[in-house]
């Protein structure tokens, strides 16, 4: 592999000087060098103006950019170990392979990183939106914020998890859609109410939807009001970024960039530092509803009933009705993957897992099927742009059975693994695992 990065910074240098250009280390031009500066630059600059006040703590710090295809680093500052070597005023290097590329934070060379995939947005206020949720991730732990355990929304793939879900970013976009004070507090007002019906009909809702909240939520917040938009700009940005979750397969672990942003959105029109009286232990539902004094009806079901169809019940009902038997033909084909046919089933011991967190499918108890996922662990890398169901334990991947084998490289339907030489591919009955030699 290393061989294979050095051929890959040969050829590209080779090709820009046939072009006239002047090159760096690992193939960076001086355009590209003078670019990437120029956005670790006006970054801090904008964070030092900013002065931490959000969080009482400053979000700037150790950024890593990553090229996707060729897994180049461009870092603003060195790491631990000497694996980054200084290129004009950046740093850069080749990010080991066991390592995910992800919008991220990680542990890398006794630092702890932001990691951002390129390229990034070409909006200004877009970039500055995803760069300052992602160094929220990097000080999570240091402002309270550690060890927030996910646990699966699943309920949220569900008809009526669905459909209230949905009305509540309705009323939330109504609510963004108006000035006058007193109507936009209503709107507020029903959208916490058909959460709470929601949470009444799964009763493990609140619990989980308040982890991927103060996790994923927290730092879209803080991605969204430190993004330097106008207050305009920024209602127009939470109503189009409403719209655009309605494109996504399922809600399941995207939810919380939408709901959790627009309402501290409104909190922050009165209380500049409410984020500041919240921890790990709070739950976001709870204070919503105490920070907008908002009484909840005895009884809620006949309030919810008067007042969905002011946002679109009868529309979201009958698409979400036909999603619902499009489901159950997907949940039988499943079956028949993992049920029915011969796998490959791999023991978790030790893993790094990057996914797409719109399109992930909750499957009956067993788990969540992954319909595109990269794991590194002990065993080595597998890719898989299919089905993978990665089980409710978290202690296996199941795939569908191998179909090519070698002592590196097996492969299977839409996946394959890369094999390290310290384990060997064991079938049992009918099906397949891997054990260590």
């Amino acid at each position: 592999m290393k061989n294979t990065h050095k051929i890959i910074g040969l050829v590209l240098t080779i090709v820009l000087l046939s072009c006239g250009s002047s090159v760096s280390k690992h193939g960076l031009s001086k355009t590209d060098l003078s670019y990437y500066e120029s956005v670790f630059k006006d970054l801090k600059e904008f964070l030092s103006n900013e002065n931490g006040k959000l969080w009482n703590h400053q979000l700037y710090g150790p950024l890593i950019l990553i090229n996707r295809n060729n897994r180049l680093i461009i870092a603003n500052e060195a790491d631990n170990n000497g694996s980054l070597t200084k290129n004009g005023k950046v740093f850069t290097g080749i990010l080991p392979n066991e390592f995910n590329i992800a919008n991220t934070s990680f542990e890398w060379n006794g630092k702890r990183w932001t990691m951002v995939a390129l390229p990034l947005p070409k909006d200004y206020n877009e970039s500055l939106n995803l760069l300052t949720h992602e160094l929220f991730h990097r000080i999570q732990p240091e402002i309270g914020f550690a060890d927030l355990y996910q646990k699966p929304c699943n309920h949220l793939d569900k008809l009526n998890g669905r459909i209230y879900l949905k009305l509540e970013l309705e009323a939330l976009k109504k609510a963004l859609s108006v000035n006058n004070e007193t109507i936009q507090n209503k709107h507020i007002q029903n959208a916490l109410l058909f959460r709470l019906y929601r949470q009444q009909l799964f009763p493990e809702a609140k619990e989980t939807e308040n982890l991927l909240e103060l996790k994923e939520g927290l730092a879209e917040y803080t991605g969204t009001i430190l993004s330097g938009r106008t207050d305009e700009n920024l209602r127009n940005h939470y109503i189009k970024a409403i719209e655009t979750l309605y494109e996504n397969t399922t809600f399941v672990r995207s939810f919380a960039y939408r709901t959790t942003p627009v309402y501290g959105y409104f909190m922050n029109q009165n209380d500049k530092n409410w984020n500041l009286r919240i921890s790990s232990k709070t739950n976001l539902t709870d204070f919503t509803l105490e920070f907008f004094n908002i009484s909840v009806p005895i009884n809620l079901t006949e309030k919810i009933e008067r007042i969905q169809n002011d946002y679109n019940y009868v529309k979201i009902s009958d698409f979400e009705n036909v999603r619902e038997q499009k489901q159950k033909e997907l949940i039988a084909k499943l079956d028949e993957m993992f049920q029915k046919n011969n796998t490959l089933s791999i023991p978790l011991q030790n893993m790094r897992i990057g996914f797409n967190p719109g399109n992930l499918i909750p499957y009956r108890d067993f788990g969540t099927v992954y319909p595109n996922l990269r794991i590194t662990d002990n065993w080595g890398i597998l890719v898989a742009e299919k089905e993978a169901l990665v089980n409710k334990n978290w202690n296996k991947v199941i795939v569908s059975e191998p179909t090519e084998i070698t002592k590196e490289i097996i492969k299977g339907d839409g996946w394959e693994l890369e094999l390290n030489k310290d384990w060997k591919l064991v079938k049992t009955e009918d099906n397949y695992t891997l054990k260590k030699k």
